[in-house]
């Protein structure tokens, strides 16, 4: 018993001698990987989508270039108004599609977005936003009867789905589609997972203005986000900031009436369209960012806040703790002033 029980310790003494290299290598690997990811360079990356720029920065051995756009081609297939054989195009001409699990997710979202602000965010607001010269189509303004009219088949109330079949029904044919309010941050989320799949762990995705962030900026700091100052620029050429967020590991979107808008008789039409009412907002708020743990929730919600105007946004971010706000809003005087979370208070560079 005796020798049986020395053999045991020598068995396990070599066992562990053959271990120990094992583990070296292990651990050699992981400080080799961990080296090398803290040494590769950081690619920058801009292109057109959407409509707009998209400017990707992001830490990697290699470039990714390919597989972002590829991914952004899938995004556009699903929600562009412009492309006709979008899957969003479909629905709205009343064809058959079989909705994909992107098209479900950004509807789900949206659908429950419009409950938490009370139709504020509307993905079916489309006839108001063409009738009063914005979005798709252009059209003449339009009169107190026709905007009572369109308002008839406005509302998510109109839409059913059917999850099982993966199809869309509306209730009345003229219903249209509308995703240009939340499409672009869902796009930079998806963009930031194809990142995140290649491992790669210190990126910045813009898409239009909606951003998603995560690790840290060729500087070793957090990413730096301006605001820019609500101007009256419908050319955007106006890059004068208001302030810059230190921020990281978020989204942010923001939502502003200060550079898609018109004059017509000396009175000024922006082209955030109230759900509601039928017609474009008229209040203070000038400006709405919104930061989120993803782009399509803050791009959805800043657009819900300029709907809203500040003290009913103010009631809604009361009931989402995981939301922060940065509003720019025109004072009594008609100056310039800005509210935003306590949270982010910390974040601003002053």
């Amino acid at each position: 018993m005796k020798n049986e029980g020395n053999t045991t310790v020598v068995n396990r003494k070599k066992k562990l001698w053959w271990q120990v290299p094992l583990l070296l290598f292990l651990v050699l690997g992981t400080l080799y990987i961990a080296f090398k990811r803290q040494t590769a360079p950081y690619y920058m990356d801009s292109g057109l989508i959407f409509g707009t720029v998209y400017n990707i920065t992001y830490q990697n051995e290699n470039n990714l270039k390919d597989s972002i756009e590829a991914e952004l081609k899938r995004i556009d297939q699903e929600f562009s108004m412009f492309n006709s054989q979008s899957t969003v195009s479909m629905v709205n001409r009343g064809e058959a599609a079989v909705l994909s699990d992107r098209f479900l997710e950004v509807y789900d979202l949206a659908a429950t977005i419009y409950g938490e602000t009370s139709g504020a965010f509307d993905i079916t607001v489309a006839p108001l936003v063409n009738a009063w010269g914005f979005g798709f189509k252009h059209e003449q303004l339009p009169t107190d009867q026709q905007v009572d009219s369109l308002r008839e088949f406005i509302g998510m109330h109109h839409i059913e789905l059917d999850r099982k079949g993966r199809s869309l029904s509306k209730d009345d044919a003229r219903v249209m589609l509308d995703f240009s309010a939340i499409a672009k941050g869902y796009g930079a989320d998806c963009v930031a997972r194809v990142l995140a799949r290649n491992g790669v762990r210190n990126y910045m995705v813009e898409i239009g203005g909606e951003v998603v962030m995560r690790g840290k900026s060729p500087h070793s700091t957090p990413w730096h986000i301006g605001v820019t100052k609500p101007t009256e620029d419908s050319l955007q050429t106006s890059q004068e900031l208001q302030t810059v967020l230190n921020v990281t590991n978020c989204a942010l979107a923001t939502s502003g009436n200060y550079r898609n808008f018109y004059y017509n008789g000396g009175r000024k039409y922006a082209h955030t369209i109230d759900p509601q009412t039928g017609y474009p907002v008229q209040h203070s708020l000038l400006s709405a960012t919104v930061l989120a743990q993803d782009c399509a929730t803050a791009d959805a919600y800043a657009t819900a806040f300029m709907v809203l105007g500040m003290e009913r946004a103010k009631e809604v971010l009361s009931r989402h703790p995981e939301l922060q706000a940065y509003f720019i809003y025109s004072d009594e005087q008609g100056n310039y002033a800005v509210w935003s979370s306590p949270k982010l208070e910390k974040n601003i560079v002053r």
